[in-house]
């Protein structure tokens, strides 16, 4: 179980209050993708506000944790944490995806607290494989997080970077699945099915935990798991719901990649408040 001092309630707030942040963020752009921005909520934040090593106000600092947003097209999610943590001012946020805008729809090292730039599906993991091997070889303590979307396990250079993370004993790396099992296209099942994803992961020589990726005592455990690992990398599936905290988004493929009119933001926002989604 979590350390008693996490307060989780605060947490669960902190996820309700940048949920709306997302959606006030794309209906300024008019575009964007809400959907897997949602549903990757509980993650980024136990990432940023309890496991990560990291300071925003020295984002180059050189033994800071590296996370690498694989699915690079989740910039609502990322900008808006990032933000909330002080990389930059959140006044910066109705800029998204303007015209000379750092802030633009795919993650960009411009951004502070960016590390790569990502956009193109299926890089993300052999990005992280080579800076946790990098940090192995300088003997740097700093650990390497990497975020995947499901859509892109579907990519053959995943599987790639998976048995080189395996090969190499990677246990400083720990990819994290957003498993809210539908793609811009439709369920990922009926696209390219992942499962048995468990035994796949297990079978390339990943130690592997599936969590729900919307609580947070379950994150923070399989988290505190991976800085027990020797000998191999750690990979935490967790099963989310794409547009997460929006009844008319969950598990659409539609809100993939599509901003709230203002009548939708303030459904949106009015669910949120209320914590519910029926």
């Amino acid at each position: 179980m979590p350390s008693p001092d996490i307060d989780i309630t605060s947490l669960e707030g902190k996820a309700k209050h940048i949920r709306q942040k997302i959606l006030e963020t794309l209906y300024h752009a008019g575009s964007g993708h809400p959907g897997g921005s949602l549903s990757a909520v509980e993650i980024m934040i136990t990432l940023y506000f309890y496991k990560m090593n990291h300071r925003p106000q020295d984002p180059q600092w050189k033994d800071r944790d590296r996370l690498i947003i694989s699915k690079g097209h989740v910039t609502p999610v990322v900008y808006v944490t990032l933000a909330e943590c002080g990389y930059f001012p959140k006044e910066e946020l109705p800029t998204f995806r303007r015209f000379g805008s750092r802030l633009q729809g795919h993650v960009h090292h411009k951004v502070p607290g960016v590390e790569f730039n990502t956009g193109s599906l299926g890089h993300g993991l052999s990005v992280a494989n080579g800076m946790a091997l990098g940090a192995r070889m300088l003997k740097c303590p700093f650990k390497t997080y990497c975020l995947l979307g499901d859509g892109e396990l579907q990519e053959g250079s995943i599987w790639e970077a998976a048995m080189g993370a395996s090969h190499r004993q990677l246990d400083n790396l720990c990819a994290i699945i957003d498993y809210n099992k539908v793609q811009e296209n439709g369920p990922t099942n009926e696209i390219k099915n992942l499962e048995p994803l468990t035994k796949k992961w297990e079978s390339f020589g990943w130690h592997v935990r599936e969590v729900d990726g919307h609580n947070f005592q379950e994150l923070i455990k399989a988290l505190d798991e991976f800085d027990t690992m020797k000998g191999r990398p750690m990979v935490i599936i967790a099963h989310t719901i794409k547009g997460k905290g929006v009844s008319f988004m969950e598990g659409k493929a539609a809100w993939h990649g599509k901003a709230p009119n203002k009548e939708q933001l303030e459904m949106a926002i009015a669910q949120l408040r209320e914590g519910d989604t029926r």
